[in-house]
């Protein structure tokens, strides 16, 4: 079980980086909220599945289980009002 629970950390380390990366590169802000949209959901449930693997069905596992829902509920939210907020600055409006 610690490999896997290591796999999933380092695979969670790396996606970060990965996002680091895109992040920096890609130029329009709406590229870059794609890619904090795509850091929200990968990383954390990572560590939420790491946390179910060295825990079990426990509180402390249902709790990460619960933040990762409420993350992806807020982050939906999040990204589409920022994604608004970006057309209306630039004039785009429907």
């Amino acid at each position: 079980m610690s490999i896997a629970i290591d796999a999933l950390l380092a695979l969670a380390v790396m996606i970060a980086w990965l996002g680091t990366t895109a992040f920096i590169r890609l130029r329009t802000p709406f590229e870059r909220l794609h890619v904090v949209t795509f850091l929200n959901v990968t990383v954390i449930g990572a560590l939420m599945v790491a946390a179910f693997i060295a825990d079990g069905l426990s509180s402390r596992a249902l709790k990460c289980a619960l933040i990762w829902a409420a993350t992806l509920a807020s982050g939906a939210l999040v990204s589409h009002v920022t994604g608004r907020a970006l057309h209306l600055r630039e004039g785009e409006r429907r």
